[in-house]
């Protein structure tokens, strides 16, 4: 499938890559993005060649939010339907069966920044910078905030979310936000590989791990371990369990069926 935003990438080591492609607007979101970004993520959940989804950025910057181009001459019910469209890949990755890894450049703000804390991992060069920056032009990064908040918390989500302040990939990392920071001339090595050790997983174990992770987020914590220890037993009577504790008795490398 071609996009008009977006560069899709798959290699053989089942490690998919998109890369958001508006670097003339330092890939900010607009209508197109952010309904292709959608059905891309959805399209290579359901292909079977690849195991991981790494998301990053053409040009100078990872994402600058929303296009404020876009923002003008819209009624309320307007203006709900367009901001449930912006936000709609960031949920869309929570209910993903594989994971998604941010490869962080340059700025990532606002809704950028919302994608970041949305991926289940994020890997940031050193020059990097983040920030929830829409209270500087009037308005909130609400929906971001969301996902940044499950990251690092409430104090200093809103301290984010009311200055609208830039932070580093250091800080970032510190508060928990982004796993890894790495120089930039080794951000793209560094984040492919990491995905192909990713890749290198189970498959099933993934998935499963993935979608108890996310289900049992807002579960009480006795009613959490019941539902994973659920997961687990489910798990359990996969092929690839069976595979995966075999292939370690014998010493070898495991031959994932997925199933």
């Amino acid at each position: 499938m071609s996009y008009e935003t977006l560069l899709v990438e798959k290699k053989e080591n089942k490690v998919a890559t998109i890369t958001l492609n508006r670097p003339d607007k330092l890939n900010t979101f607009n209508l197109t993005l952010a309904n292709e970004l959608n059905q891309a993520l959805w399209a290579l959940d359901s292909d079977r060649d690849v195991r991981v989804i790494v998301i990053k950025g053409a040009g100078k910057a990872f994402c600058a939010g929303i296009d404020v181009a876009d923002f003008f001459d819209k009624n309320a019910m307007e203006y709900r339907e367009w901001v449930e469209c912006m936000e709609r890949p960031l949920v869309s990755i929570s209910k993903l069966k594989k994971p998604v890894i941010a490869q962080v450049h340059g700025v990532a703000v606002a809704n950028g920044m919302g994608l970041v804390a949305a991926c289940d991992l994020a890997i940031a060069a050193d020059n990097a910078r983040m920030g929830l920056t829409a209270i500087n032009v009037g308005l909130n990064c609400v929906g971001p905030v969301v996902a940044v908040r499950r990251s690092i918390g409430r104090k200093r989500a809103l301290e984010l979310l009311f200055f609208g302040d830039l932070v580093n990939a250091q800080q970032a990392f510190d508060m928990g936000l982004i796993n890894r920071v790495v120089s930039a001339d080794k951000l793209e090595d560094e984040a492919q590989a990491w995905a192909a050790k990713l890749a290198e997983k189970s498959p099933i174990a993934l998935q499963l791990a993935k979608t108890g992770f996310y289900t049992a987020e807002d579960m009480d914590y006795y009613r959490a371990f019941e539902y994973m220890n659920e997961v687990f037993t489910r798990l359990c009577c996969t092929e690839d369990a069976k595979e995966g504790v075999k292939a370690f008795l014998e010493k070898r490398k495991p031959e994932w069926k997925e199933k």
